[in-house]
């Protein structure tokens, strides 16, 4: 039977989730590498190494975070509970990671991988019930899609109120100090994302009752069930490489726009438009969604993806506006893309349980976080291995060779990523209707 759609409230109620762990994910992506190498002062390799080390440690994490968020109980369900439990740590544990302690750099890069650690511990915790409360809030295919499209739009909330005012903030609490401004910036970020998963808890329900049965599986056959489930493979191999080409682009923005344009006092503006250009294209992908299949969307917007970065290569330096422009339309079609791929994990949890009756929601999110934390762990380490192999210097006027490293992170690892994609999506099968199909 088919469910009744979703109100407005509740799909906007349910991106609110998304806003707060997004505030965490673009602080992270867009200024963490930026905060090690110029304001905490590590060199840029042993940045991008501590970026990708922390990843390892999500291989565990997740799967466990997956097993444990499957078989919560509570009177709220199992996956909302999370958010009321997790908010408060989650924000305590933002501010620790961009704090910078007074004593030996050794003892610096000791607290900076605990103080990662931990936070991307507390990102885990929160962001995987909240991903697969977005499976079970309904169970009809397309309301899944429509509210992974208002996720994925007020998650740009959250990534304007970060790209626009933490610096601003910076500059403000600091007075001229970053080390002091960046704790007291991620503060006011951090309050405001726990008020948002607040919002989230209270205004969302879950719908869809997993079977106990299914809940009794153990961990293993849950984990079992996702790496050997094809349909989920391919969105995984896909996720990982598109979030590689992601964690390359949002770590080295602030370096295109300060070292390449030369225009420092616009990386704000710069960021925060592109997210707003980004949540215009989660909502489009809500009216598209309705005429198109998702694997389609997910073609064009690839292309267009590959298009509009391509074009970065023919803008000159004092091309300032030519740069804004296209930073829009990448941003635009890079979240049409987003939002469909977020809504195929519960398709694959379908396909799942309809092949091998093996399908555990939470698990299935974790495995995809893990995927797509891994891609920005290599994604940032990569952008931190470039810059220092094209001679890139900290607050020093760049070379030539030193700008050509910073426009192949921000614009070409785009080129190489969609033409991978679009290689990788050919094999998946979950198109509209594949329910009916025999051939499934």
């Amino acid at each position: 039977m088919k469910q009744p759609a979703l109100s407005l409230k509740e799909k906007l109620s349910y991106g609110l989730g998304d806003a707060a762990s997004n505030i965490v994910y673009q602080m992270v992506v867009n200024f963490l590498l930026y905060f090690y190498t110029d304001v905490y002062g590590i060199e840029a390799a042993a940045a991008g190494t501590l970026m990708l080390a922390v990843r390892l440690f999500d291989a565990f994490t997740d799967p466990m975070m997956g097993a444990i968020a499957d078989r919560t109980k509570t009177k709220w369900g199992r996956y909302r509970p999370w958010m009321l439990w997790i908010a408060v740590p989650y924000g305590a544990l933002a501010v620790a990671a961009f704090f910078t302690p007074d004593v030996g750099m050794g003892t610096k890069l000791v607290y900076a991988y605990i103080s990662y650690a931990l936070l991307m511990t507390a990102y885990t915790a929160v962001n995987i019930p909240y991903s697969a409360l977005g499976g079970v809030i309904t169970s009809d295919s397309q309301e899944r899609a429509d509210v992974q499209t208002w996720r994925f739009a007020m998650a740009m909330v959250g990534g304007i109120l970060v790209t626009a005012a933490v610096l601003p903030l910076v500059s403000l609490l600091g007075g001229g100090n970053e080390q002091l401004g960046f704790p007291l910036a991620m503060a006011v970020m951090a309050l405001v994302a726990i008020l948002f998963f607040f919002g989230c808890f209270a205004f969302t329900r879950e719908r869809e009752q997993i079977e106990e049965s299914k809940s009794r599986h153990s961990v293993l056959t849950d984990i079992w069930g996702m790496l050997s489930n094809r349909q989920w493979q391919i969105i995984a191999i896909v996720t990982v490489v598109f979030w590689i080409r992601d964690g390359m682009k949002g770590a080295v923005t602030p370096y295109y726009v300060n070292y390449y344009l030369k225009s420092e006092d616009l990386i704000s503006l710069f960021l925060s438009s592109g997210m707003v250009a980004a949540a215009c294209g989660a909502l489009f992908c809500a009216w598209l969604v309705k005429r198109l299949c998702k694997v389609a969307i997910i073609k064009i917007a690839v292309v267009g993806m590959m298009i509009t970065n391509g074009l970065f290569y023919f803008v000159p330096q004092d091309g300032v506006y030519s740069a804004f422009v296209l930073s829009l339309l990448s941003s635009f079609t890079q979240m049409m893309f987003v939002s469909m791929l977020f809504s195929t994990i519960p398709d694959t949890v379908d396909y799942g349980l309809k092949k091998s009756g093996k399908g555990a929601m939470a698990m299935f999110f974790s495995g995809h976080l893990l995927a797509l934390k891994l891609g920005i762990a290599v994604g940032g380490a990569s952008t931190g291995w470039t810059l220092d192999w094209f001679g890139y210097v900290p607050n020093a006027v760049q070379t030539e060779r030193a700008l050509q490293g910073i426009m192949h992170a921000f614009a070409g690892s785009a080129l190489i990523a969609g033409v991978l994609i679009l290689c990788i999506i050919h094999f998946y099968k979950l198109t509209k209707g594949w329910q009916d199909r025999a051939d499934i």
